[in-house]
């Protein structure tokens, strides 16, 4: 790893898709490059993506590890260098300088922010507590665990409804539990839900915590128009209520939208100069495993650009 004396031309921090297809692309325009990844893996949320993928050009896989395996069975020739289980504590955008866990830094001419983002937590009592002992991470990974059993889901937009309908598949009854009165999924999903004998929708409630001893047993909810609270038995909890850009190392330093998202132009530049932001962290309209490859592409060709401009 290059000492901030010495600094190399490209850190990439966060090895999804986008990090992925960023430094092959930095390879490919002979940029020195280091893919700086916090998991003991490379693929983001490619490896909680367990239902196949059948939308990527030119690639069918049925599930996200699949593609992940293609996407490095690619870069393996390409010219990078590859740290795992690299968490970025802290960065110093204007000096391009990154810190990590054991004390060491990583200096860079240019950065690319690809850290993606993570699923909405509702911070309430034993949603953290229950967590694989009733609290599931995955509907499609995880539908065997709750045949013949009562499963919540918690959420109003697509992922909410769609889990809803497969996991009726297995499941003996399933509540989908949202906290608005009206739900945010589309259409199809909606009839499909109000059309199964197996599946509740519930609204305006919000869960106030999930309940058990050694495993989920059920949740407190209380109703938004009554007042009212109860306990509703359930053997299982999926919450799939959105997620969050995993900005907040980057706060006050480049701008974001009200919700955290890194705010970019069409080269994925942000506002401070040589930071560039790349994939679901910078895209919160239409995140794709698509769009974050080309954005990738699209940041270090920018970089090249930039670094090599006679001012520089």
């Amino acid at each position: 790893m290059e000492s901030p004396s010495n600094p190399i031309d490209v850190a990439i921090i966060g090895g999804g898709p986008a990090g992925i297809s960023a430094a092959l692309w930095c390879s490919d325009l002979g940029l020195k490059a280091v893919l700086l990844e916090q998991e003991n893996e490379f693929g983001g949320q490619l490896l909680r993506t367990h239902n196949a993928i059948e939308n990527y050009l030119g690639i069918e896989a049925p599930d996200g590890r699949h593609l992940r395996d293609i996407f490095l069975k690619h870069a393996a020739g390409a010219k990078y260098a590859r740290v795992l289980s690299a968490k970025v504590e802290s960065a110093d955008l204007t000096k391009k300088i990154l810190r990590l866990p054991d004390g060491k830094e990583v200096s860079a001419r240019a950065l690319i922010i690809a850290t993606g983002v993570r699923r909405r937590k509702l911070e309430i009592p034993g949603e953290n507590d229950f967590i694989g002992r009733g609290v599931l991470d995955s509907g499609v990974g995880e539908r065997d665990r709750v045949r013949g059993k009562r499963v919540v889901i918690i959420g109003g937009g697509d992922a909410a409804l769609e889990n809803s309908l497969l996991l009726s598949e297995y499941a003996d009854k399933v509540y989908v539990l949202h906290r608005r009165k009206h739900f945010s999924a589309r259409t199809t999903f909606l009839e499909r839900a109000r059309n199964s004998a197996k599946i509740d929708l519930i609204t305006p409630v919000t869960v106030r915590s999930i309940d058990g001893d050694s495993d989920v047993s059920g949740v407190s909810i209380r109703n938004e128009s009554s007042g009212e609270s109860s306990l509703l038995r359930a053997d299982a909890v999926l919450i799939r209520i959105g997620v969050q850009p995993n900005t907040e190392i980057f706060r006050e330093q480049i701008e974001l939208d009200e919700n955290g998202y890194v705010l970019t132009d069409n080269a994925c530049a942000t506002s401070l100069a040589g930071v560039f932001a790349v994939g679901d962290v910078a895209n919160p309209t239409a995140p794709t495993v698509s769009g974050a490859v080309g954005t990738g592409a699209t940041a270090a060709k920018g970089i090249v650009d930039l670094l090599e401009e006679p001012s520089r």
